[in-house]
């Protein structure tokens, strides 16, 4: 970073073209609402939570844990 540094023009691009893209498809799209991990998402009916989480606060939830 030292060279570009002292190149104000070509810092400026190489920030532009190496910053993070917002993820379109992959694990790393969604993240968990509590915690803010990524992979292993219940997304259905809404929840947005990692299973992690889920377990937690299942029973407030109303789900019922069967074994």
């Amino acid at each position: 970073m030292k060279q570009l540094n002292k190149k104000p023009a070509k810092r400026d691009k190489w920030i532009k073209h190496n910053k993070p893209s917002e993820k379109t498809c992959g694990i790393a799209k969604k993240k968990c609402e509590k915690c803010g991990r990524y992979g292993a998402m219940v997304g259905q009916y809404g929840i947005n939570l990692c299973r992690h989480c889920f377990r937690e606060i299942a029973e407030d939830l109303g789900f019922k844990k069967y074994s």
